[in-house]
């Protein structure tokens, strides 16, 4: 089970990956052996599945974004069709998805040719029936960072006691 203590250290990971161990002590009021077993037991849970570094797509060639949503032949094992998907260079995540589409893609490509590419590939995998890709313009919010010091009900709950009538006692 996850504790407040676990929930704050994930918490400091999610913001900064590259804080020190003896930092996230010093922040959850423990010695640094103890997070860090702690750590180790997170990532042994698998709660933790990794570290990485954040990279600006357009810095390194990925100017574009799209979603594409995939439709693909009913009797087709999905999970095949899915893995075949993800294999596709220039996709970031593969949702299996109800409703019309089978599937939603997030893909990163360096322009409208390379795009045009990528969707090829999609199209050349047995089972996939058509396509739907739009592209970003551009990108207000982006984040992987889970919303673990806030479960969105304190806001919620605040709105709810401020619209509540006064006490009549």
């Amino acid at each position: 089970m996850i504790d407040k203590i676990d929930m704050t250290i994930l918490s400091i990971l999610q913001d900064q990956g590259r804080t020190s161990n003896s930092d996230i002590a010093r922040a959850v009021g423990m010695a640094p052996s103890a997070v860090l077993e702690r750590m180790r037991k997170l990532e042994r849970k698998g709660v933790i599945r990794g570290f990485e570094a954040v990279l600006r797509p357009k810095d390194v060639g990925f100017a574009l974004t799209a979603f594409t949503f995939v439709r693909a032949d009913e009797g087709v094992g999905s999970t095949d069709i899915g893995k075949a998907l993800s294999r596709v260079p220039g996709v970031l995540e593969t949702h299996y998805t109800a409703g019309q589409d089978s599937y939603l893609l997030k893909v990163r490509a360096r322009d409208t040719e390379h795009l045009q590419h990528i969707l090829q590939e999609f199209g050349a995998i047995p089972g996939v029936r058509d396509t739907r890709t739009t592209v970003v313009l551009t990108t207000i919010k982006e984040s992987r960072s889970l919303p673990l010091a806030d479960d969105g009900m304190a806001g919620r709950q605040e709105q709810r006691g401020a619209t509540k009538e006064p006490s009549k006692e």
